[in-house]
């Protein structure tokens, strides 16, 4: 709202017109006199308290009694006017008008309290304090200057003394005199510390209500060597934001408002402890313009000038930058593995008592960095208490790098007495904080050196030099986790990481990979990232390691190809994983985890020996049906072939059947997996996934040995498995004793011909070719059909028998009638039975087979 005139809103005829008629000149002559005016123009409901020579010092006042009968407006103004190098103080004890704020209509009080002089014209341009009216009464008032005015506005037939009280006091202004006044403005100061070493800074009309549009200074100028001190007991501003654009004080380290801020503040604070840098410090408090009715009381505090306050030569003088505003915080940041020192203040010599200092170490932490903190004292020297323990001076680290004053209390580390046990503290995170706190006892204090290390996030014994290195050892852990610097977080660029694996005697380390994505740009997605052709940017390297020293490299791996089970060969020491990145992109990298186990024979658990013979097959565990996963309890199971054929001789490989989970472009095999090593010097073939029907996977040695291992992981769901053929062959020989195979020229042996297998490789079916096949006899069908045949004989002569039996019967009949019979007939009869009986028995026997 604009400053208010002659027609400002917010104010009645009535009330300029009686500010203009009432003359405060009593209160400027002295003796109580009345003021000269035609008590005819007065409002009878009027009320004057003016501070005089002798008189009272404070007062009450109520609200006006009296009748108006017609319900018209009246108006009824109350002043207080102080004495010069005075002031008023106006608090309201009761307040009951009607209306609902801001709606103040037929009742309602208005608030003057910056009269700057009893002339009309300033009385009718004083700044509008509020309008007020319901059961809230105004807070407290202090005038800017001398006086005060209280406008009261009713329309009600009467009035009672109820409707609202208070109390006034007349008091001293010397409290508002910080120093010597500048300026136009009644609260811009220089205070210098010859005229006063300590004092009160107070904000212009403290307790009471600010007021609004209004701008005030104070310029604290020290001595040389000295610095200067500002405690705000109270501080209480409207608060508009984190950034405080509306009210607001500003403290700058200097003696200008270019000079280095300090801080900004506004809302209420609370132990708000200032101290400047050097011996001048500047403060300023600014209010807006504005109709907001706030009603907040500003500030109180105190200052100090003083040489004993903390040097701060110890941290400047050390790559420490002191933190604005406190007597001798600072700072730390890192220049990416930099080292120095930190020290007690006024180090060498003893330092203060009574003083408080924190540090603020700050590792680097961004999308390529991420720092640590090791702390290491040489010196320590802060005497116990009385009790033997810190209750009087000590050093508290902060190894998580709390920062806010409610988590002090959670400290790592309480350090006192000479001779500290901490020698060297690691922080958990990019941050470390330290708070010194002297008692009465003096002592040395600290001088220790803070190192800057990378932090990767990794579990494992980490090297001494700080380097991304780990290691891991059988008889220190049997099992755990490992994974890429700040994993699940991306690893960063330009870093060379390894991970050292050793086991103890008749072991075997095993790693099973849960997560991977490592960057490749240039590997094809369409076939499995791994080995030297496709992995150039950042890659995964896994190798053997020897008693010896020497180093077998088993694969390398990027993309999202994750490793499949990988298990240390039977007399290596262990393992090493190795990890390169480049200067370019980075991903979130690799999970990982191992175990120490007892050693497997040279098969595994369902491997063998091949050789001595021209060809054989080699199915996974169970085949046709799933492979199932490794004893429970263990991390793996492993199959291993090793094939041995003939000197000048090579083997040939031909899967054709392959259904083992994984699928090697997207996610890799890092369940279970194929490798095969089928040359004498390169890295090992890895397979998982499902094999087409229509593609060729077959592969020839380099030599005459090879060796195929399965590995399957604790975390297996199982799959239906592979069938291998393999073949000794001679590759295109001079001459072919035996078969040459068409299409390949490979020679086998002879007796493969026509062996329903296809021993020259899944594209030249020249083996199987023009071969006899001759049919099997199926000797059940006939069997089924013999002896359906012979049971239908049987039954045709077992009918004949019959009848010819029920003939005879017919014919003994027939003679028995006649009776008459000859010999020879009757052993014809008995013949023929003998016969059909003998005929039975052969038909119950070929029921019986």
């Amino acid at each position: 709202m604009a400053q208010d005139n002659r027609c400002s809103s917010g104010r009645s005829l009535a009330v300029l017109l009686s500010l203009c008629f009432f003359q405060f000149q009593s209160a400027f002559s002295g003796a109580g006199e009345e003021p000269l005016v035609d008590s005819a123009l007065r409002p009878k409901c009027d009320s004057q308290f003016v501070s005089v020579a002798g008189g009272p010092t404070n007062g009450t006042f109520t609200a006006p009694v009296f009748e108006n009968s017609g319900g018209q407006s009246v108006q009824c103004v109350y002043t207080f006017v102080a004495a010069p190098n005075q002031r008023v103080e106006v608090v309201f004890t009761a307040f009951n008008l009607r209306g609902t704020p801001p709606e103040c209509i037929h009742e309602y009080l208005d608030v003057y309290s910056e009269v700057l002089q009893a002339e009309a014209k300033d009385l009718v341009n004083s700044p509008f304090g509020g309008r007020y009216c319901g059961d809230i009464a105004p807070r407290r008032r202090i005038s800017l200057y001398r006086s005060v005015a209280l406008s009261f506005h009713t329309d009600k037939n009467f009035t009672t003394a109820d409707l609202f009280a208070g109390r006034y006091t007349f008091f001293n202004d010397t409290e508002y005199q910080i120093g010597n006044l500048t300026g136009s403005s009644p609260c811009s100061f220089e205070i210098h510390a010859e005229a006063k070493r300590q004092g009160t800074i107070i904000s212009p009309t403290y307790p009471g209500v600010y007021p609004k549009d209004l701008y005030c200074s104070y310029l604290f100028l020290g001595k040389k060597g000295q610095r200067i001190r500002l405690e705000f007991r109270d501080f209480d501003l409207f608060y508009g934001g984190p950034h405080c654009p509306f009210d607001v004080v500003k403290i700058y380290d200097g003696r200008t408002n270019d000079s280095a801020i300090i801080g900004t503040y506004c809302g209420q604070q609370r132990n708000l402890y200032i101290y400047s840098s050097d011996n001048e410090v500047l403060v300023t408090f600014e209010t807006l313009q504005r109709t907001a009715n706030t009603q907040n009381r500003g500030f109180k505090g105190i200052f100090e000038f003083s040489e004993s306050f903390v040097k701060l030569d110890f941290i400047v003088k050390n790559d420490g930058e002191h933190i604005r505003g406190t007597e001798c915080d600072q700072k730390i940041l890192s220049k990416k593995g930099s080292n120095g020192f930190v020290y007690s203040p006024n180090y060498p010599y003893p330092y203060h008592p009574k003083i408080v200092c924190r540090y603020f170490i700050y590792g680097m932490q961004d999308s390529q960095n991420l720092e640590r903190v090791r702390l290491e004292f040489s010196l320590f020297d802060i005497p116990k208490g009385d009790k033997g323990d810190c209750s009087d001076g000590y050093l508290k680290i902060y190894l998580k790098g709390q920062e806010t004053t409610d988590s002090y209390d959670k400290f790592d580390h309480e350090l006192c007495g000479e001779d500290t046990k901490t020698s060297s503290v690691v922080s958990d995170g990019p941050r470390l904080v330290m708070i010194f706190s002297s008692g009465e006892l003096q002592g040395r204090g600290f001088k220790a050196q803070y190192i800057f290390e990378t932090e990767y996030r990794v579990p494992g014994t980490a090297a001494p030099d700080g380097s991304c290195a780990f290691s891991y050892q059988s008889a220190s852990k049997k099992r755990g986790e490992f994974n890429s610097p700040r994993f699940p977080g991306n690893y960063p660029s330009s870093t060379n990481c390894t991970y050292t694996f050793i086991t103890s005697i008749n072991e075997q380390v095993v790693i099973i990979f849960e997560q991977f994505k490592v960057r490749a740009d240039s590997a094809n997605t369409s076939v499995a990232q791994y080995g030297f052709d496709n992995c150039h940017e950042d890659w995964v390297e896994i190798s053997n390691l020897y008693r010896d020293g020497g180093v077998h490299l088993i694969g390398r791996y990027c993309g999202a190809t994750s490793p499949g089970p990988i298990e240390s060969s039977l007399g290596a020491v262990g393992l090493r994983i190795f990890l390169r990145t480049d200067a370019e992109g980075v991903y979130s990298g690799f999970k990982a985890r191992y175990a120490f186990e007892p050693a497997k024979p040279m098969f595994g658990d369902c491997g063998q020996n091949l050789s001595s013979s021209d060809y054989g097959v080699i199915t996974s565990p169970n085949f046709p049906t799933k492979y199932s996963g490794p004893q429970k309890g263990g991390s793996r199971s492993v199959c291993s072939w090793f094939i041995t054929v003939r000197p000048n001789h090579r083997i040939l490989l031909n899967f054709d059947f392959f259904f083992i989970e994984g699928d090697p472009p997207t996610r890799g095999c890092s369940a279970a997996v194929i490798r095969l090593w089928h040359t004498l010097s390169g890295l090992p073939l890895e397979f998982c996934g499902e094999k087409p029907p229509k593609d060729n996977w077959q592969y020839l040695s380099d030599g005459n040995v090879m060796k195929l291992s399965f590995v399957v992981a604790d975390k297996s769901v199982g799959g239906e498995g592979f069938r291998a053929v393999w073949t000794e062959v001679a590759v295109a020989p001079k001459t072919c004793s035996e078969f040459k195979c068409a299409k390949n020229s490979y020679c086998i042996a002879d007796n493969l011909r026509c062996n329903s297998v296809a021993n020259c490789g899944a594209d030249d079916s020249s083996d199987e070719a023009n071969c006899y096949v001759e049919t099997p006899v199926d000797w059940l069908l006939i069997s089924v059909l013999g002896g359906a045949g012979i049971s239908a004989i049987i039954m045709l002569m077992l009918c004949v028998c019959c009848q010819r039996k029920h003939r005879h019967r017919q014919r003994r009949h027939h003679l028995t009638r006649l009776h008459s019979a000859s010999p020879g007939s009757l052993r014809s009869l008995a013949g023929q039975q003998h016969y059909c009986d003998e005929i039975g028995q052969r038909y119950a026997s070929v029921n019986s087979v």
